[in-house]
């Protein structure tokens, strides 16, 4: 059984149309649990309107508000299938997503299936494909694929579970960016990962969403890389030292810079900059090491927008105060 575990906050425009893309699932062997976490809008009524609808499938659950992490720690403690997916309240999937990646676990023998996304307005038109593992074969055996561990974008819900690997592990609570705090710390318990290269995620990209405040919570970031690596050097692929630096251009330089680029906050801004320089300062990450990182075989760099590129240049140039006029 497949274990579907859905946190809603406040989604009561996009939550039925989520609930009908897990109803409506090919495979049969699904328990999807809809953990309503202190709305204060109609999220409440709709799920109870599909949990009387679908009582063999939906099973609902009221708590007081704890946000994303608190909720999805939530339905683990409850799932009573094999694997767990998760899936956000405001997207949707394909009918045949679990049915696919469930598939693929019991025939590679997979403790995580991971698919492609691509984000969608909300007239359900395509806006961008985001291909998760090109080049790679549908099983990937970690010890000579490992670089997946640095090229992979660490969503949780592209993915489907052993529900084994959440035995001694859960989202981290109170913090932003919780998925690059855990999901990498279960690929590090997993031999082997399958996937397909169907686009079964539909990210929807919100009109109605309120511009994200970014603050000095984007140093959870660091936080994050900081305790994956913690876990890496524990694990059974410790000696891969190279996807260790890679995943900390990765996440801890290029993703952290991404977010940095929209505080707006002068004295924050210089803050977190100056935490970025301890941070790579104390891995030994050179400049020239950022310029030279490849991603799926590419210099990364290179193949960003020429926007992005032009900030990272300048940023890695030390022309921070330019850069705080053009922001």
């Amino acid at each position: 059984m497949v274990s579907v575990i859905v946190p809603v906050y406040n989604v009561e425009n996009y939550l039925a149309k989520c609930l009908d893309s897990l109803v409506n699932q090919s495979l049969q062997d699904i328990e999807i649990l809809v953990v309503n976490d202190g709305s204060k809008d109609r999220s409440g009524l709709i799920i109870e309107e599909y949990a009387q609808k679908f009582p063999g499938k939906i099973k609902a659950f009221t708590k007081e508000n704890g946000g994303l992490s608190d909720a999805r720690n939530f339905g683990i403690d409850r799932a009573s299938g094999e694997y767990i997916g998760f899936v956000d309240s405001d997207d949707y999937i394909t009918e045949t997503m679990f049915e696919e990646m469930q598939q693929l676990a019991e025939k590679h023998r997979a403790k995580m299936v991971i698919c492609n996304i691509q984000k969608v307005d909300q007239n359900g038109k395509v806006t961008q494909k985001l291909t998760q593992i090109p080049g790679m074969p549908e099983k990937i055996e970690l010890e000579n694929h490992f670089s997946v561990f640095s090229d992979l974008s660490y969503f949780a819900c592209n993915k489907l579970f052993k529900k084994e690997l959440f035995d001694h592990k859960r989202f981290q609570k109170g913090v932003h960016f919780e998925d690059i705090q855990l999901i990498p710390q279960l690929l590090l318990e997993c031999s082997i990962l399958a996937q397909t290269q169907n686009f079964h995620y539909q990210y929807l990209e919100r009109t109605d969403s309120i511009t994200k405040t970014h603050t000095e919570r984007g140093l959870d970031i660091l936080k994050a890389v900081k305790a994956v690596e913690s876990v890496f050097e524990k694990s059974g692929y410790s000696h891969k030292r190279k996807a260790l630096k890679n995943f900390q251009i990765f996440e801890g330089v290029y993703s952290f810079l991404a977010y940095l680029a929209f505080v707006k906050d002068h004295e924050t801004f210089y803050k977190m900059d100056r935490e970025l320089t301890v941070f790579m300062k104390e891995r030994k990450i050179k400049i020239r090491d950022i310029l030279n990182y490849n991603r799926f075989g590419k210099n990364y760099l290179l193949s960003l927008p020429l926007k992005k590129k032009i900030f990272y240049l300048l940023f890695f140039a030390g022309q921070k105060k330019l850069i705080r006029k053009l922001l």
